[in-house]
C-alpha cells in the first residue's frame, strides 16, 4: 500500500486508463458559472435501443447549491469521450438535486448498468437502495470511505491517505512527537483519527490534539493552548489556507523549528507561499502534472476553469472504457475487474480499488517555500 485548471488531451490517454467531502472545500478562488452540459436527464422513451454501446449513468447535481460542481464533472465526462473517440459508451446525466433516489430509479429504468456518482455521501444510500437490487454498482465522487462497499467504489481523494503519506515523510525527516489542531467538524474528526493511526504506524507519539470551532479566534486560541502544552515537533493543521496560516503564525512565534503539516485541502492554495510561518510546511496530494494539461483543454472547450474535482469525472470514464474491453453490452457490469492489483492510470495518477471499495491513490509530498510549492517526494508511478 502506498505510504499512506488547452489543447485536447491525446487519444493515447485511453491506453493509460484504467470525493468529495459533504461540500466541496472553499479555496477562495472564483468559481465557474454555468457552461454547456447534458440536460437534467432523459425523458421516457427518448433513449434509443443500444446493442453495441454500454449505458452508463452520471448522477450529479445540475441544479441547487452544488450545480456548478456537477456541471464541471459532466463537462469532464464529455471531454473524456471526445478525447478517446469512445464509441462504445452512452453516458446519460441525471440531476440528483431533484432527488437522488428518483434519479437513480430513472437511470436503472433506462437500462444503465453502471452509475458514476453521486457527488456527496448523503446521496449514496438512496441511490444504492435502487441500484443494488438491480446489480448496478456505483463509482462515487465522494471521499468518505464510510460509504465504501464491494459495490460502491470511492473515487474521491481520501484525506486519511494524504495524512498518512505526510506523517510517514515527516517521520523520515526526524519528526517523532506529533500534535494536531482539529476542528469540531466531520473533516476535523476524520483528520484527527487518521493522524492517530498514522503516528502509531511510524512508531511515533501523539502528544496532544486541540479542538476548535471554525472561526479566526477559535483556531488561534486552540493554537495558543497547544503551544502552552509543548512537547511536540510536528503539528497537523487540517484546514484551508487562511485558517492554517493564522494557526501556524501563532505556533511559530516562539518555535520556528516546529514542522507544520497539512492535507490535500492545501492543493492549489498558492496564497500559502506568501506566509513566512508556512515556510517548510509539508502536505500530500495527487500529482498535478496531467491536471494542468486538462485545465488548458477544458478552458478551450468550455471557456472557464474547471473545479479540481472534475478530473474524477474524466477518470471515471477512462475507468469504464478500460473495463468495457471485456464487458458485453447489455450485460451486468463486471464489478470484479475493478479490483485489478496493478490498478489504473488517470489524470490524477495511479489509483486502484481495495476489496472494501476504497480507492487507493499515489500521492506526492510537497513543501511550501517562499513564493513556490515544490515536490520533495514524488508519487510512485505504479503499484
Amino acid at each position: 500500500m502506498l505510504a499512506m485548471n488547452r489543447r485536447a488531451l491525446a487519444v493515447g490517454l485511453l491506453t493509460l486508463a484504467l470525493a468529495a467531502c459533504k461540500m466541496v472545500p472553499d479555496d477562495g478562488r472564483p468559481r465557474p458559472g454555468p457552461g454547456p452540459t447534458p440536460g437534467p436527464g432523459p425523458i421516457e422513451d427518448v433513449l434509443p435501443t443500444d446493442t453495441t454501446r454500454h449505458r452508463v449513468a452520471l448522477l450529479v447535481p445540475l441544479s441547487g447549491d452544488n450545480a456548478a460542481v456537477g456541471r464541471s464533472i459532466a463537462n469532464a465526462t464529455t471531454m473524456a469521450l471526445l478525447d478517446t473517440n469512445a464509441e462504445n459508451l452512452r453516458i446519460t446525466t441525471y440531476d440528483t438535486a431533484t432527488g437522488a433516489g428518483t434519479a437513480a430509479a430513472r437511470a436503472i429504468a433506462d437500462g444503465n448498468k453502471l452509475i458514476l456518482g453521486p457527488l456527496v455521501r448523503e446521496d449514496v444510500a438512496p441511490i444504492l437502495a435502487r441500484a443494488r437490487p438491480a446489480d448496478v454498482p456505483l463509482v462515487t465522487f465522494s471521499n468518505d470511505t464510510s460509504v465504501a462497499a464491494p459495490d460502491v467504489f470511492v473515487m474521491g481523494h481520501v484525506p486519511e491517505q494524504s495524512i498518512a503519506r505526510t506523517v510517514a515523510f515527516a517521520s523520515q525527516r526526524g519528526s517523532r512527537r506529533f500534535a494536531a489542531l482539529a476542528s469540531n467538524s466531520d473533516y476535523g474528526r476524520r483528520a484527527a483519527d487518521a493522524l492517530s493511526l498514522a503516528v502509531a504506524g511510524v512508531g511515533g507519539t501523539l502528544v496532544a490534539t486541540e479542538r476548535y470551532d471554525r472561526s479566526n479566534t477559535s483556531i488561534i486560541s486552540a493554537a495558543e493552548r497547544l503551544k502552552a502544552r509543548g512537547g511536540y515537533d510536528a503539528v497537523l493543521i487540517p484546514e484551508g489556507a487562511r485558517l492554517s496560516t493564522m494557526a501556524a503564525g501563532s505556533l511559530k512565534e516562539d518555535s520556528a523549528q516546529v514542522a507544520i503539516l497539512g492535507t490535500e485541502l492545501w492543493n492549489g492554495e498558492t496564497s500559502l507561499t506568501s506566509s513566512s510561518a508556512m515556510r517548510g510546511a509539508w502536505f500530500s496530494a495527487v500529482s498535478d502534472q496531467r491536471y494542468r494539461q486538462f485545465v488548458t483543454s477544458y478552458q478551450s472547450r468550455f471557456g472557464e476553469e474547471p473545479y479540481r474535482i472534475a478530473t474524477l469525472g474524466y477518470d471515471a470514464v477512462l475507468l469504464a472504457l478500460r473495463i468495457a474491453r471485456d464487458w458485453q453490452p447489455g450485460r451486468d457490469f463486471p464489478t470484479g475487474r475493478m479490483l485489478a492489483a496493478d490498478g489504473f492510470l488517470g489524470l490524477d495518477g495511479p489509483f486502484r480499488f481495495l476489496a472494501s471499495g476504497v480507492g487507493e491513490r499515489a500521492m506526492e509530498v510537497r513543501q511550501i517555500g517562499n513564493g513556490a510549492i515544490t515536490v520533495v517526494d514524488p508519487a510512485p508511478t505504479r503499484f
